[in-house]
């Protein structure tokens, strides 16, 4: 147990690692219309972004994801070191085809998705859980905790942290975390999702799930942001207030149609208020 000494220098030095607290801005690949394309990297530099998220896209032949290349790769590899931007995150987007809730070949899928983003550098793996995939009740919450309680072990040894993005609150969220009892299986907070689908407070889901339950973000919301419901100063605030360091990655949309601009748009309004 903290001395009393100890617990108030700590509670003294937390506002401080807060405020030296970096959120940092990268982009889904799929946000620059290309998906799995190592071309996407330098599209991502220059649109002023910090880091990248890799689609693995679906397999054509029923077997194969189409990061599981190793030319591909290695172009995705060479490019983060020429533009100075790193891989931040995967997306294993065949899980909306086979639902890891109730489809035995999504074992698969996450096994091979593990290996990719270990060969990637890329750290975390995001599996998805929406539409018929979705977690709706206690009873899926605990198988999915349990196939992740045994591909947990997979992903430590790879040093890749299984990213679950879902339509579940905090509370069940945490549950989920505690029944894998893994650092190997982290949270994947998308606020857009929270805001508009869920129907919660993300600012006080973040400071509920804390620092240590939550890998990366996804930021969006409903056309361009700040102009949605998803309150992004407070959202912001919560991430330094638990003194989350890590990358919010975007998943915008084009309401123009102009990509380039619709990005930059954001980007200003989110560097906007990180000032």
């Amino acid at each position: 147990m903290l001395s009393r000494r100890n617990f108030l220098a700590a509670s003294l030095a937390a506002p401080a690692l807060a405020a030296q607290s970096r959120l940092k801005i990268g982009v889904m690949d799929g946000v620059l219309k290309a998906s799995g394309r190592p071309e996407s990297v330098a599209l991502a530099k220059s649109m002023g972004c910090e880091g990248l998220q890799v689609t693995l896209g679906r397999p054509k032949d029923g077997e194969t994801l189409p990061l599981e290349d190793k030319e591909l790769q290695a172009s995705f590899v060479a490019e983060s070191k020429k533009h100075s931007l790193p891989l931040v995150a995967t997306y294993l987007d065949v899980l909306h085809v086979n639902c890891l809730k109730s489809d035995p070949l999504a074992r698969k899928w996450v096994r091979k998705g593990i290996e990719i983003t270990r060969d990637l550098r890329a750290g975390i793996l995001m599996t998805v859980f929406f539409g018929k995939c979705s977690v709706t009740n206690r009873q899926e919450l605990e198988y999915v905790a349990g196939v992740f309680k045994e591909l947990a072990p997979e992903a430590e040894s790879a040093g890749v942290i299984l990213g679950f993005e879902n339509l579940l609150n905090a509370e069940d969220n945490a549950r989920a975390m505690d029944r894998v009892g893994s650092r190997a299986f982290q949270i994947y907070y998308d606020v857009g999702n929270a805001t508009n689908l869920v129907g919660v407070d993300a600012p006080s889901e973040i400071r509920r799930l804390g620092r240590d339950r939550i890998c990366q973000f996804h930021f969006k919301d409903q056309g361009y942001l700040g102009e949605g419901k998803v309150d992004f100063a407070a959202v912001l605030k919560a991430c330094s207030d638990i003194g989350f360091s890590g990358y919010a990655n975007l998943e915008t949309s084009s309401p123009s149609g102009s990509m380039d601009n619709d990005l930059k748009r954001n980007l200003a309004y989110l560097r906007g208020l990180m000032k």
